[in-house]
């Protein structure tokens, strides 16, 4: 069904992400009332991509739910890791150890790229966050909590155990090599948006130099941070490597971080105050998430750069697993390209990755797309560059259909 010749499906979806834009302290009532209206629409008019009525959503959420799983587990888990690491002490450190001018935001913002590299991004986005609120004593300006998100993003787009998007091309056949391309676009972007989001936050709250006296690091929950980011990297490559077949059936990841946290917590309780609001702000990405896998995407344009390019801005609003699968299953691309623009391409909105969706559970400030967006705005500059300097130096080079 067409309304002024769009989908109806796209304009429920097109409202609801309005919706959030316009109320952003009411996003998950905002969320699940627009992912009903589409479950409902889709229930009597359309029915859905694999049946009508309500077997045909059953075999939708079948066919969801491990990716749907894994980021609830992974989201829920890693923000009790960023409480562990918060209660570790480590982050009362680091003023000690980061320049006290603008250069120290610059470091940070690396550090969460290098972490991103070889960890979830959720992960680093969130262990950067706790580290700002302690060297910027709580007043984190919103244009570097967006650089944070985009540089856990960034670190993540040439890794193929950094970012979920670039995980499904591993196991899609894409070689490590041709992803890992995406860090010449991703390196350039750091270098554009690092500097500014940095000199932002020194104009609105400088690092204090000198940390509180009598500190003393937490060992044993420094130790459980360590084994739960161990677990979910060891989990993530021997599924790949040995198992790929057990990802589309269980959520590997999200359950090796859960085990770990489980396991420690008679060393060391979990702060288990966290959980209802990081429950809020998970059940809203999930609800965009499933509301994006119900849109009647069939297949995208003929792949190409200026194709590429554009979908980094669609990541932004519109998740980019179910537009990576279709990348996929289309081929054509140069697979480097899609990295990068699926994953930095979320960092230019707060829920447009679940890094942002992350840090926004810890900072619910972030959640106001117009402040996001005006002062944040290097970001989408940098990932336009970031392209382009990719571009120049290494031409579009797209690989055969997988």
């Amino acid at each position: 069904m067409l309304l002024f010749g769009i989908p109806v499906d796209f304009i429920l979806f097109a409202l609801t992400l309005l919706g959030v834009a316009l109320f952003h302290h009411h996003t998950l009532p905002v969320a699940l009332t627009g992912l009903a209206a589409i479950i409902l629409y889709k229930l009597i008019f359309t029915g859905f991509k694999y049946g009508a009525g309500l077997g045909g959503l059953g075999h939708h959420m079948a066919h969801e739910w491990v990716t749907l799983a894994n980021l609830f587990l992974l989201l829920m888990g890693f923000a009790l890791l960023s409480r562990h690491f918060e209660e570790s002490r480590i982050p009362d450190e680091m003023p000690a150890l980061l320049p006290d001018d603008w250069k120290g935001g610059v470091i940070l913002l690396v550090l969460v790229f290098v972490l991103s590299s070889f960890l979830d991004n959720i992960a680093a986005a969130l262990i950067g966050g706790t580290v700002a609120r302690s060297v910027f004593q709580g007043k984190v300006h919103i244009g570097y909590l967006a650089a944070i998100v985009a540089a856990s993003n960034a670190g993540g787009a040439g890794s193929v155990v950094g970012d979920t998007t670039t995980t499904m091309m591993w196991i899609a056949g894409v070689s490590p090599l041709a992803v890992v391309e995406a860090y010449i676009a991703a390196i350039a972007a750091m270098l554009i948006f690092a500097v500014p989001a940095s000199l932002q936050q020194q104009r609105y709250s400088p690092i204090v130099k000198n940390p509180p006296s009598g500190l003393k690091v937490d060992s044993v929950r420094v130790f459980i941070v360590a084994a739960i980011l161990v677990a979910a990297l060891a989990a993530n490559i021997t599924a790949n490597l040995k198992f790929p077949a057990l990802l589309d059936i269980l959520p590997v990841l999200g359950i090796a971080v859960w085990v770990v946290i489980l396991l420690t917590a008679a060393l060391r309780k979990p702060d288990w105050s966290v959980m209802p609001e990081t429950f809020k702000g998970t059940i809203f990405l999930l609800a965009l998430v499933t509301a994006a896998s119900m849109m009647p995407v069939e297949q995208l344009p003929a792949a190409s750069w200026p194709t590429t390019l554009g979908l980094g801005f669609v990541s932004a609003v519109f998740d980019n697993i179910p537009l990576t699968a279709l990348a996929l299953k289309q081929g054509g691309y140069d697979w480097g390209y899609l990295a990068y623009a699926v994953g930095f391409g979320g960092s230019m909105m707060w829920f447009g990755s679940s890094a942002g969706v992350a840090l926004a559970n810890m900072y619910p400030e972030a959640k106001s797309v117009g402040r996001w967006i005006t002062q944040g705005w290097p970001i989408a500059i940098a990932y336009v560059v970031g392209f382009f300097v990719m571009l120049a130096i290494l031409g579009w080079r797209p690989d055969a259909p997988l």
